[in-house]
């Protein structure tokens, strides 16, 4: 491993020597310069991990140094030292965005300790993390080898989260590959899970089934609004519970985190379905039968959501809520330019729902667009470019401005989604509908024992097109190919972010409280 190199610059560098030796006998290599002119040409020859710059020497002052090395290497940690404790001389080093700043006289371990902050502060952190989660993986992995309930499920996909944040933070990527095995491991379990209790949450015979979409405006969202709350209903299409974690970074500086739960998407875990019964309250089967004209065919791509106000209304009529309600739906760019113009119709309104569509154009592009494939190549930065949307968008201004205005918050979504990478060939009819993640349609061939197939669609609520349909469900990363041009489509949309189908991704999605700082 290379030592770390320091250049230290001060007019009286030989008084410095103890300090030196010192630093020569902890492994550092230490160039010094005794004129800010000589730092300047060192730099412009050298790599330097950290620079200790004396402020008051003649010729080049510290501050004029300092300039001239950050327009050399910008990224160079510089360490102030001078004698002054003048706040102007302070603020000054401060604006000049400098690494740290000591008072002499300096001791050695000063000097140690702003090298470990500056230099081998990632280097420690990934130590710390990696050390962290391996001591936690033998327990997730006995955890995730249990019969587990929905709430424990919760937690282990909870603390998968976590880790993934905290390692996403760190250099050790052997730690990265390990994490995602147990991932790996934990989506076949959480699938096998599914298989063996899917079908029980809806035979009225389980009073234990999680809450699920057709829940989220009965248990979360009316109680506070018949408390006396404005209420802001959040929809962000497809986002995931890590992509909500890193959303919550932002939204924490305006809001208070009341509740933060995870609640269980219906299957399958597509638009169509789970946000048409998150609005309605209904199962699809039941939106279907009540509403008929509401419900729009499987393949009908460019309608599958047009009636979402409709079938919210619908729902509260049924519960003999009479609020005024404000519905929006962003569904471009463009839409997204005037979110702060709805807050007079919001502050007017009971209950308001925004429903948001930005993360999924994200994760449908990347499919699409070798740009946004490189912009969003792997989970990290898939969050990355989630966060980055939010930061710059209106819908922050938007939140801004609810907090100042008193406006309690709920954000959630329908469905998460994953990324896939294992192709099955499955065979049907010219009726079968398209989603890589889930198939429904007459006598559906494949091959692949990690399927979950739903022969009876009514056993749990969805609805069929004639007697011979059924459902299947791909689990974990594998998606559903069609034996035409297998190769080609399976290289596709191999890596790419998908939805429909079984995942601890998918399926466990947040639901979260807000409450206005202040």
């Amino acid at each position: 491993m290379a030592k770390t190199k320091i250049l230290w610059t001060d007019d009286e560098i030989d008084l410095l020597r103890a300090h030196i030796i010192f630093l020569q006998g902890k492994g550092f290599e230490v160039v010094t310069a005794n004129n800010g002119s000589d730092a300047v040409e060192l730099v412009k020859t050298n790599f330097f991990d950290i620079i200790f710059l004396d402020e008051n020497m003649p010729g080049l002052s510290g501050l004029q140094t300092l300039n001239e090395i950050k327009t050399i290497d910008p990224n160079v940690p510089v360490v102030m030292i001078t004698k002054s404790e003048e706040e102007d001389i302070m603020d000054e080093a401060i604006g000049s965005k400098m690494a740290d700043y000591l008072i002499k006289p300096v001791n050695p371990n000063q000097i140690l300790l702003s090298i470990k902050k500056n230099v081998d502060q990632r280097r420690l952190v990934t130590q710390r993390t990696t050390s962290a989660y391996q001591s936690e993986f033998s327990k997730i992995g006995m955890q995730i080898s249990d019969q587990l309930s929905f709430d424990e499920w919760v937690e282990v996909y909870r603390k998968l989260v976590f880790w993934e944040l905290e390692l996403s933070s760190s250099e050790d990527s052997a730690m990265d590959e390990v994490l995602k095995m147990q991932k790996s491991e934990a989506n076949n379990s959480f699938a096998k899970y599914i298989r063996n209790n899917y079908q029980g949450w809806f035979d009225g015979h389980q009073n234990n089934r999680p809450m699920l979409s057709v829940d989220i405006f009965k248990e979360k969202i009316i109680p506070l609004v018949d408390a006396g709350n404005k209420v802001f209903v959040l929809v962000i299409d497809n986002l995931r519970y890590d992509q909500y974690r890193v959303l919550a970074t932002i939204l924490t500086n305006y809001y208070h985190i009341e509740e933060e739960e995870l609640y269980c998407s219906i299957l399958p875990t597509a638009t169509m379905y789970a946000r048409n019964a998150m609005f309605s309250g209904l199962m699809p089967s039941e939106i279907e039968k009540l509403y008929p004209e509401l419900w729009d065919d499987d393949d009908n791509e460019g309608h599958k959501n047009r009636h979402e106000q409709e079938l919210l209304q619908k729902q509260l009529t049924r519960r003999g809520k009479k609020y005024k309600l404000f519905f929006e739906k962003i569904t471009n760019v463009k839409g997204d330019k005037k979110m702060t113009d709805f807050l007079g119709s919001i502050l007017q309104s009971d209950l308001s729902v925004m429903v948001v569509n930005f993360v999924d154009m994200i994760s449908h592009a990347r499919t699409e667009m070798d740009m946004i494939k490189e912009l969003a190549s792997d989970e990290s930065a898939y969050r990355s470019l989630t966060l980055s949307w939010f930061n710059h968008s209106s819908l922050l201004d938007l939140v801004k401005l609810l907090a100042e205005n008193k406006v309690k918050v709920v954000l959630t979504t329908d469905h998460g989604s994953i990324r896939v990478e294992n192709a099955h060939k499955v065979i049907g009819d010219r009726e079968t509908n398209t989603n890589l993640r889930y198939k429904l349609g007459r006598n559906l061939n494949y091959k692949s024992k990690m399927i979950y197939e739903v022969k009876h669609p009514a056993t749990v609520h969805l609805p069929s097109r004639n007697v011979s349909t059924s459902y299947i469900f791909a689990t974990n990363t594998d998606f559903f190919a069609y034996p035409n041009n297998y190769n080609y489509f399976a290289q596709y949309f191999r890596n790419t972010f998908q939805h429909g189908g079984i995942s601890l991704e998918e399926m466990i999605i947040p639901v979260v409280t807000m409450t206005p700082k202040g």
